[in-house]
């Protein structure tokens, strides 16, 4: 039974990992609609539990929430199953183009405009649903308003940190007597040696292979995307700062060539860490090629999934106390603030520039919302409209 349960969760992540196109924020739209409201895995408060504890910790956050929810849904082997199925498209196709396969297939202009649509549909329908949920009251709808104002007044990751932190403190505050249904504790490991284990291997590792780069270049490479990986807060987009200096700065790879492949990066779906694959092979120095590939990509996840399993076997002890009930209600209203801040700025402002733009992102909101469509049925329509509005651009 456990092992059907594994299948499931490998097929239901690798469905994630070819259609989850947008960003980390439209990914866990995503991840909302098909595992919370779809499939039941957890339930809201917990799914938000999770991605308000992701955006705390170093590494991908989507990538680590997907980890959390296969982990809860069929153990440690469910957990590298989602992490493997979400992944792995993004990662081939981030080989394939390191090898020369064009990126503007994916990437042309028309079908990027109707995925970044998609994007915006699907994240307005979990932000819509997690808002109805998680922010019930006047207080929570103030602490969710308040950390949209910060998210959107800094754009920098700190600014997102804030905000979770002013959700946490005002939960404590205004919180404490709201009367609300307590979360199922969550399926997570509740060995404490695993989260000794784990934060001791992520500390030798990060300075393990910093004091060994001058052994070989394997090494020098693995710390390279290691280092890059556990140092990144904030996102995926982070990242790219942390890999140009790794990369780049010694000239292991061009700049242009960098470019290039971070900007294949956001055309495929996916996690956007998926872009160590096409680093891998392009590098100068050794290993190169597919085994490149599969060393970058382990190496830029490993870490923050490290920090993540050092954390979770804490998480359900902390969150049953009575202070930390309050608190979890306000983070949980800070991190729909955070989301819809996100909703506005990135995905619309860089997505809806016409009042086509906004007809196609309505038309997919509402296939969600009222039709109850499936996340991949809006992204193919939304591509298709993406096309249309194109040709008829260029044709007028």
């Amino acid at each position: 039974m456990r092992e059907r349960t594994v299948i499931e969760v490998l097929v239901t992540f690798l469905r994630l990992g070819l259609t989850s196109f947008g960003g980390p924020i439209a990914h866990l739209g995503y991840f909302r609609e098909e595992l919370v409201r779809r499939r039941r895995w957890v339930d809201d408060a917990s799914f938000t539990e999770l991605v308000a504890l992701c955006q705390f910790l170093p590494g991908p956050a989507s990538s680590q929430v997907g980890f959390s929810l296969g982990l809860i849904r069929a153990g440690y082997l469910g957990a590298i199953a989602a992490w493997v199925g979400f992944t792995l498209p993004s990662a081939m196709l981030m080989t394939a183009f390191a090898y020369g396969a064009g990126a503007h297939v994916i990437g042309s202009p028309g079908v990027s405009r109707g995925l970044r649509l998609a994007a915006v549909a699907i994240v307005a329908q979990a932000v819509w649903g997690m808002a109805r949920t998680l922010c019930p009251d006047r207080s929570r709808r103030a602490i969710a308003s308040l950390a949209a104002f910060i998210a959107l007044t800094n754009a920098s990751f700190l600014a997102q940190l804030a905000g979770i932190l002013m959700g946490a403190l005002g939960g404590l505050w205004l919180c404490r007597s709201t009367t609300i249904a307590r979360a199922p504790a969550l399926a997570l490991p509740e060995a404490r040696v695993v989260g000794f284990v784990a934060v001791a291997l992520f500390l030798t590792l990060l300075g393990g292979l910093f004091a060994l780069r001058g052994v070989a270049p394997q090494v020098q490479v693995l710390d390279a995307f290691y280092r890059s990986g556990a140092l990144v807060f904030g996102g995926g987009h982070v990242v790219l700062p942390l890999l140009s200096r790794a990369f780049v700065t010694p000239g292991w790879i061009a700049e242009d060539v960098f470019l290039d492949g971070y900007g294949a990066a956001q055309a495929v779906p996916g996690p956007l860490f998926a872009f160590a694959a096409y680093l891998g092979v392009r590098i100068s120095v050794p290993p190169h090629g597919i085994v490149g590939a599969v060393l970058g990509i382990v190496a830029i996840f490993l870490p923050g999934f490290l920090i993540l399993l050092a954390t979770l076997p804490f998480w359900n002890v902390l969150r049953q106390r009575v202070g930390a009930q309050a608190t979890v209600r306000g983070v949980n209203a800070a991190v729909v603030g955070l989301l819809g801040a996100a909703l506005y700025d990135p995905l619309w402002t860089h997505s809806v520039g016409s009042v086509w733009d906004f007809m196609v992102a309505l038309a997919g909101f509402v296939m969600l919302i009222v039709l109850r469509a499936p996340p991949i049925a809006v992204v193919i329509l939304c591509a298709l409209a993406g096309i249309a509005l194109r040709a008829s651009m260029h044709g007028s």
